[in-house]
């Protein structure tokens, strides 16, 4: 007697970039549980918003990350924890980088804050407080203003696994949340990949980020914003910035979200 073949399902990859008009809790929750690839929200921000945004900013000095680590070159405004972090906590000198960089962005907006803007419309569809994370019991920096022209090596950010002990908070998915501000006539693209760090991927490693070959076969999702969009994912993935060209500059607001086990997330840099 022969016994019959039987076939499972193929299972869904649930890796898709989802492009919607205004943020859901659900898609937050499907981001946050990895069901969803990347999630790209039209006039986030509006046409305005942004080019008044840009023209506050032709006054403001950016900074960059360490050019020793960090190459091609990352314009910024305000500090990331990244810059910061030794002996298992923020050195001294990030308070007083975070500060100057709130009061400096502060005004950006008719006199007002973006920050404070996107944190409002993120607060409204999860239904819960939006909050600075803490570490120490003091607010961190979120909202830095970053210009990526020149791409970003393929790399992920995960605060649990790379910085220790650094949030007061504990988050069960870290989310990563970009407004673009200015965007180019061509690139400039993110993409994500489902795959995530590895202790074997350091034999990988090109200095801050790693070799694209790692994610040669993953299942991906690659998104190029327009003025105002929103795009969020999960950094925890491994993900890149693709150069720009054809003109125009490549402008974010970004920050990441940590979703917690029950009521507010809580927003860094």
């Amino acid at each position: 007697m022969t016994t019959p073949t039987i076939s499972a399902p193929p299972v869904p990859v649930l890796f898709d970039c989802e492009t919607a008009d205004r943020l859901t809790a659900d898609q937050l929750t499907r981001l946050a549980q990895g069901s969803l690839g990347s999630l790209r929200i039209r006039n986030f921000f509006s046409a305005e918003q942004c080019t008044e945004i840009m023209r506050s900013l032709q006054t403001c000095p950016m900074g960059s990350y360490d050019e020793q680590l960090v190459q091609p070159r990352i314009a910024k405004l305000g500090p990331a924890a990244y810059d910061f972090y030794g002996q298992g906590r923020l050195r001294e000198e990030y308070w007083d980088h975070a500060a100057q960089s709130a009061r400096t962005r502060s005004t950006l907006l008719h006199g007002a804050d973006p920050l404070t803007a996107a944190l409002d419309t993120i607060r409204d569809a999860w239904g819960e407080a939006v909050l600075p994370a803490s570490s120490g019991g003091k607010e961190m920096f979120a909202g830095m203003i970053r210009e990526i022209n020149h791409g970003a090596r393929m790399h992920f950010d995960e605060v649990v696994r790379e910085f220790t002990g650094i949030l007061d908070q504990q988050p069960i998915a870290q989310l990563a949340f970009n407004c673009h501000l200015s965007t180019p006539a061509g690139g400039g693209e993110a993409v994500a990949y489902r795959r995530r760090w590895s202790p074997h991927d350091e034999d990988h490693r090109q200095g801050y980020g790693y070799d694209p070959a790692l994610v040669a076969h993953e299942p991906r999702v690659s998104v190029r914003a327009a003025l105002g969009d929103a795009v969020l994912f999960d950094p925890r993935n491994y993900h890149l910035v693709r150069p720009v060209h054809g003109g125009g500059r490549r402008v974010t607001l970004s920050f990441f979200i940590a979703v917690t086990a029950r009521g507010p997330i809580f927003a860094w840099s």
